[in-house]
């Protein structure tokens, strides 16, 4: 496994990879890895035969007041990870790198960003479709692999990938969930035990709902408020949305029908 900070060296070496004929399977992290990245790096190793990983905790899909600084880094324990998962290639570039000197050009995904958590992350997704393009132009890649705990960044990066014909295709994997429900996340490590426990109420909450569905519920309002009550009942969890949407284009929906997408956005600590 090669660790390469610079541009130019990640691009020569994954056009080499390319150029023996293998695939290549690109997973892009913030770092703190934990097993929900993991995940995805097996994934990659399924379907590509060269998997490369990238680092960088990117400045541009932070906004004023939240935790660019304080975000977990783990760089020494991350290479270890990426090492027994059987990575190639590790992408660790400085800011400067991915955004040099007088950098003024953005990539913006309309429609699909307005909603859910683009109502009150603006330039979030921005930022999020801007390093994202710039790493699929690094590498190359055959395939982007994704994780479903953020669904809208999956819906997000899979439009701006068939907008813009990159001949990459997107892979999304299922949520990764400890025992008790609670979704793996890197900001977890921020939460206190009180707090990690007050949070396992958003998984209940979905598992209600989908039961409630599975057992004939096509209301999409009384779904939400269902699952309002139950966020009510816990003290700490503050609701930023409840939405229910169509899964493809995140469409608020009155009546449930095909595929739908029950998203929450919940601030605890």
């Amino acid at each position: 496994m090669e660790i390469v900070r610079r541009v130019s060296r990640c691009r020569e070496l994954c056009r080499r990879f390319s150029a023996s004929g293998e695939r290549l399977a690109l997973v892009t992290t913030m770092g703190a890895l934990h097993d929900g990245h993991l995940s995805l790096i097996r994934k990659g190793r399924e379907i590509a035969d060269r998997v490369v990983v990238s680092v960088f905790v990117n400045p541009l899909q932070f906004g004023p007041g939240e935790d660019f600084e304080l975000y977990p880094r783990s760089m020494t324990e991350d290479v270890e990870k990426c090492r027994s998962a059987g990575v190639d290639l590790v992408f660790h570039p400085e800011a400067a790198e991915i955004y040099p000197e007088n950098f003024s050009t953005a990539v913006e995904v309309g429609k699909v960003t307005e909603r859910l958590c683009g109502v009150n992350r603006p330039g979030h997704f921005r930022g999020v479709a801007t390093v994202v393009t710039k790493l699929l132009n690094i590498v190359r890649p055959d395939f982007a692999v994704f994780g479903l705990k953020d669904a809208q960044q999956t819906v997000v990066l899979r439009r701006l990938i068939r907008d813009l014909n990159i001949p990459t295709e997107l892979v999304a994997v299922p949520i990764v969930r400890d025992p008790d429900g609670v979704a793996i996340s890197s900001r977890n490590q921020h939460l206190s035990e009180t707090e990690r426990q007050a949070a396992t109420v958003l998984h209940r909450a979905l598992v209600q709902a989908e039961k409630r569905i599975e057992e004939g519920e096509r209301n999409g309002a009384r779904i939400e408020e269902e699952i309002g009550k139950m966020m009510k009942s816990e003290k700490l969890a503050h609701p930023e949305y409840i939405s229910l949407t169509t899964a493809k284009d995140l469409i608020p929906i009155k009546t449930i029908q095909g595929r739908v997408l029950i998203a929450l956005a919940v601030r605890i600590g």
